[in-house]
């Protein structure tokens, strides 16, 4: 049984973070959630065209292929970042849940909050000093040959220095989200973009540092992020501390934070596995395939952030519905978003694929490359219907604490994507290729939901169980 300090504390006021998590009507709830986060999505998809047609504007293939190369390294710092943020912000959420009925969970957050936070730099600095110490075989793996390695290692040795105020951003990001500070979260983002922008025209077109300008000029206004999000949560949240006096590695904080975030670690892990394969394979084909690839990846992400500003925000609002016990809450949430979804990705898919020629042209000036560049964005944009809503699915598992079953999802979109596209390229060439993911994503779909319905009972016991413990306790307590 739980202890149980007060039957339960004061509502949160209207208009407050804590409200739209709480009891704020579950539209309203995802629009303060989800749209800030699609914005902040959005500017940064726009923000990575732009660094592109930047690169471009250069007229090398070669530098245009150094960032693909060096995307696994982003999905790494990702990784990081994610396996103590993700799970320690549903971990908080929750808690912020719980502590409506037993106020004692309040103090819970400041141990998850500081083992978040420096776990994700200490982790980023061993994981960033090791890459430097291997950078030449790391690029080579990576997929870099003759032509590309001279561009794709300083643009990976950059990056890796700046693992650990990444992965802390990163982190920070969602810790501040799980005080349903969407708003916030917004702000920092869309700053550093801005700032990012600011950094990139100055380092590639006025000091001419090319990729390792861009990868310079995203590692800075990072940092930038970092240093607002802690100001922030040190001045306006009460309970979140990144104080290290606060850090500790007992389990029953480790194990939460650990247990959903090795979900995210084991699928940016695959995610960095299946770019080695897939670079490697497009690679054979030349620099103009992979460079056309690499921009058609980039167009589709400005509907896929947006669909991610939905599926990412939601998590807070589902987790502390969770931890309140409000069964009905959580299930509208998911539902509402669920169609908001099928809405969003439909629409953003149609007008990009009526208008994918003249958006293309504004990227790569190689006509020749237009045709391929259509098929692999048509491909992408299917694959990200699919993946919008097995991000919905993750993020209810991530939400409610079912670690095992946001694991199964993480592994089965690894596990099947390397045959897909081995088997791909073998039977069809470049076009097997282009189609994996297309392929994986509706298959990885197809899992979640069939998990998803196998872990439905199990999700209503739990809202159940803590529904019925705390108002036991609250009996017990009042009877006293």
């Amino acid at each position: 049984m739980r202890e149980v300090t007060n039957p339960s504390t004061p509502s949160p006021s209207v208009g407050s973070n804590r409200w739209f998590l709480s009891s704020a009507p579950v539209i309203r709830s995802l629009v303060h959630l989800c749209l800030p986060m699609a914005a902040a999505l959005i500017v940064g998809a726009i923000y990575n065209l732009i660094n592109a047609s930047f690169i471009g504007s250069l007229h090398s293939t070669v530098l245009l292929a150094a960032i693909t190369l060096g995307s696994p390294i982003l999905a790494l710092v990702m990784a990081i970042g994610n396996v103590f943020g993700v799970g320690g912000g549903a971990l908080i959420s929750r808690l912020f849940g719980e502590a409506e009925h037993e106020p004692a969970k309040a103090r819970d957050i400041k141990y998850v909050a500081s083992f978040s936070f420096w776990g994700s730099i200490i982790t980023g600095v061993v994981v960033g000093g090791v890459g430097l110490m291997l950078l030449n075989p790391l690029v080579s793996l990576l997929g870099a040959n003759a032509a590309t390695m001279p561009a794709t290692s300083p643009f990976v040795g950059v990056m890796l220095a700046f693992v650990p105020v990444l992965a802390a951003s990163v982190c920070l990001e969602q810790l501040v989200r799980a005080e349903g500070a969407a708003r916030q979260v917004m702000t920092g983002l869309i700053a550093s973009t801005i700032l990012n922008l600011i950094l990139d025209a100055f380092f590639i077109l006025v000091l001419h540092w090319g990729v390792a300008g861009a990868a310079l000029a995203t590692g800075l206004a990072n940092l930038g992020v970092v240093l607002y999000f802690a100001a922030w949560l040190t001045r306006n949240s009460e309970n979140i501390s990144l104080a290290p006096r606060w850090f500790t590695v007992v389990p029953v904080v480790v194990k939460p934070v650990l247990g959903v975030g090795i979900g995210t670690l084991l699928q940016s892990a695959f995610l960095i596995v299946t770019a080695l394969v897939l670079n490697n394979l497009a690679a054979a084909y030349g620099d103009g395939p992979l460079a056309a690839m690499g921009v058609a990846v980039r167009i589709a992400q400005v509907p896929e952030f947006l669909l991610m500003g939905i599926t990412i925000g939601i998590l807070p609002l589902l987790a502390y519905s969770y931890g309140k016990g409000d069964s009905e809450r959580l299930w509208a949430a998911l539902r509402i978003s669920a169609l908001i979804i099928g809405a969003i990705a439909a629409a953003t898919s149609v007008v990009i694929f009526i208008f994918r020629d003249q958006v293309f042209e504004a990227f790569v000036a190689d006509h020749s490359l237009l045709g391929l560049g259509v098929i692999v964005l048509t491909a992408q944009l299917l694959a990200m219907i699919a993946n919008a809503f097995t991000g919905l699915v993750t993020s209810l598992f991530q939400a409610t604490g079912r670690a095992l079953a946001a694991t199964v999802m993480s592994v089965t979109q690894g596990v099947l994507f390397v045959p897909v596209v081995i088997l791909g390229n073998l039977w069809f060439g470049l076009t097997g290729i282009i189609w994996a993911l297309t392929v994986t994503e509706v298959s990885v779909l197809f899992v979640g939901l069939v998990t998803l319905v196998a872990s439905r009972g199990v999700i209503r016991d739990g809202l159940a169980d803590g529904s019925s413990e705390r108002a036991e306790a609250a009996l017990e307590e009042s009877a006293a």
